[in-house]
């Protein structure tokens, strides 16, 4: 089975693709080439930086954001967002100005405001997650300054509280995103990849 981590320049690349190989894929290709990430049979878009930044680099490359696209609707492959690339599949992100997303997911990613307690939020979080095929309740590690509100709360996989509900996963369909990082998440992190590679929506 072939993963494809996605290199837009805006990924925690290296620890991404060794926590994959640790969670049990044996082929992972790091790339931008759009005619391999349309054919992948799993596609990872991870994330650090701001939203526009980050879809900006996304669109910068020709025919990335349409090979993105062809993997996770047309073909159906299952899709993980990290952290930013959580974001990306909102409709919108309000980050030094407003970006537009991917769209995927409808919603928008506004910057958190929790009373009494710091932004970013750089630490370990209580998930409680709603009965998913990949995403299960437990402790995961999160360093992030603005949060997904989706539209439908019924694409809300799984939740933190940091002053308030806040949303750690979203999924439709193939397509899922966690704000938190798996590959930083030790045990928990890498039993959610292994459920991600066994996946079969």
């Amino acid at each position: 089975m072939t993963v494809v981590l996605v290199d837009y320049g805006a990924g925690n690349l290296r620890s991404a693709e060794n926590a994959l190989r640790a969670a049990g894929a044996s082929d992972v290709q790091v790339t931008r080439a759009p005619e391999l990430v349309a054919q992948a049979e799993r596609v990872v878009l991870p994330g650090v930086g701001a939203f526009a930044a980050c879809i900006g680099a996304i669109r910068a490359i020709p025919g990335l954001e349409e090979a993105l696209a062809e993997a996770a609707l047309r073909r159906a492959r299952p899709f993980l967002g990290i952290c930013v690339g959580m974001q990306l599949l909102a409709t919108r992100g309000h980050e030094f100005g407003t970006a537009e997303g991917l769209g995927w997911i409808a919603g928008d990613v506004r910057r958190m405001a929790p009373e009494g307690l710091r932004v970013p939020q750089i630490g370990w979080n209580r998930i409680e997650a709603a009965p998913d095929p990949v995403v299960a309740s437990g402790w995961g590690y999160f360093v992030h300054s603005y949060a997904f509100h989706p539209r439908a709360p019924e694409d809300a996989v799984a939740h933190i509280d940091y002053g308030g509900p806040v949303v750690a996963a979203v999924r439709r369909g193939v397509v899922l995103g966690v704000q938190f990082h798996p590959e930083k998440s030790q045990r928990y992190g890498l039993a959610l990849l292994a459920r991600f590679l066994a996946w079969r929506p």
